[in-house]
């Protein structure tokens, strides 16, 4: 609850509802430990209710994490159920082996569920260790359910109390002592990885217009002019600027700018292919990488998408203001760095500012 709770102000969803389930946790063991000394209303009945409405509250801050909106709707219709079945078999019709049976099926229906949940709920950019390892302590869990309420509701194990020292009951004592934890070691590991995303995207994506950072668009660039030689297939550069910048920010100010920037970046990576690599170099420039596009290619390409812009309509631009780019493209020559593809691909922007702005020229 100390490693989650320093964690609260990171705004991750489900954390809220992890912790709440670990102090649920604390408060159903605590009331089992009290068996002999209070009232089977909270012995038994309370303690029962609040053990499984903390494994809900796991699943239920895993369904967050994740990003899914509804409920699990069937699991409390399932909690009150286990209620029902453990006020029934407590006063109406004691028997210890029905009220174990229907918890421990309630339990394994749950850590059924979160397996499943974790195993396919993984992003596909993450790394798997932390979805898979919760997944895993899950699966484990679920099939001690699934013994423990066969052993007990076919009568294999004659028990009267929870506390009762036979070898069984240690065993399944033990089991339920460690799943809250274990499953707290998961869950603080799924939050470090949430956190450890955030720290990649802060340095791989530029923050105002959502491109990829300079960084992370010349690792890309040189990944993929690496494989542009084993394919023999050619890789080609546009360099992209918007015209008189300087003069937006000094006639409207610097939030405008802003708005400019960001739904020019939004524009331009919106109209490019599957495939197109687009980042932000600095200022007001970006790059385009086009892998197995010519030069040609690309600035078709780039003078659609300028015309595009020119027709839009003033609605549908920041401020109603309307503003253009320039390009400059260059094809990748055998095995040359990026450097000097980037080079020429400048020279060519230049030529194009040099020419009057608002084109695409070809260096």
């Amino acid at each position: 609850m100390a490693v989650l709770g320093s964690l609260w102000r990171a705004g991750i969803p489900g954390v809220g509802y992890w912790i709440a389930a670990n102090a649920i946790a604390i408060m159903a063991l605590l009331a089992f430990a009290l068996q002999g000394h209070a009232s089977r209303w909270l012995t038994f009945v309370a303690a029962n209710e609040l053990l499984a409405m903390a494994l809900l509250l796991m699943l239920e801050g895993c369904y967050r994490f994740l990003g899914r909106r509804t409920r699990p709707w069937g699991a409390y219709a399932g909690a009150v159920a286990v209620l029902i079945g453990i006020a029934y078999w407590t006063f109406v019709s004691p028997n210890f082996n029905a009220r174990v049976t229907v918890t421990s099926a309630f339990h394994a229906s749950l850590y059924a569920v979160l397996a499943v949940t974790m195993r396919r709920g993984r992003p596909s950019n993450r790394p798997r260790y932390s979805y898979y390892f919760l997944a895993v302590v899950a699966a484990l869990f679920c099939a001690g359910h699934i013994t423990r309420c066969i052993v007990y509701g076919f009568g294999m194990v004659v028990q009267s109390s929870l506390m009762q020292a036979t070898a069984p009951n240690i065993a399944y004592l033990v089991l339920g002592i460690l799943a809250q934890p274990a499953l707290s070691i998961g869950v603080v590991m799924l939050v470090h990885d949430r956190l450890a995303e955030r720290l990649e995207r802060l340095a791989n994506v530029d923050e105002l217009t959502g491109a990829l950072s300079r960084h992370a668009f010349l690792a890309i660039g040189d990944v993929l002019l690496n494989a542009s030689v084993r394919t023999r297939s050619p890789v080609a550069l546009a360099i992209i600027d918007i015209d008189s910048f300087k003069a937006i920010n000094d006639g409207h100010g610097h939030a405008v700018g802003d708005q400019v920037l960001s739904h020019f970046a939004a524009f331009i990576a919106s109209n490019l292919r599957v495939g197109d690599v687009f980042g932000r170099l600095g200022g007001e420039e970006f790059g385009v990488l086009c892998p197995a596009t010519t030069a040609a290619e690309t600035v078709a390409l780039l003078e659609r998408i300028r015309g595009r812009l020119a027709a839009a309509a003033q609605t549908e631009l920041p401020r109603g203001l309307r503003y253009t780019f320039s390009v400059g493209v260059d094809q990748r020559r055998w095995d040359e760095p990026l450097a000097e593809l980037m080079a020429r691909a400048d020279g060519a922007l230049h030529a194009a500012k040099a020419s009057g702005r608002d084109r695409v020229m070809a260096a």
